[in-house]
């Protein structure tokens, strides 16, 4: 039980992290051109 006292607030700190890691790469603009490169990966230049 002691066990829990120290794991929980570190699973909920690591999730927290992970949210704000994720919604930073939202604000970056990370995901906003998909579709671009996988047909960068295609040409031929």
């Amino acid at each position: 039980m002691n066990a829990l006292v120290f794991l929980i607030p570190i699973a909920l700190g690591l999730g927290a992290l992970g949210l704000a890691a994720f919604l930073w790469s939202l604000k970056s603009g990370q995901y906003d051109d998909l579709e671009g490169a996988s047909w960068r990966i295609l040409d031929d230049d």
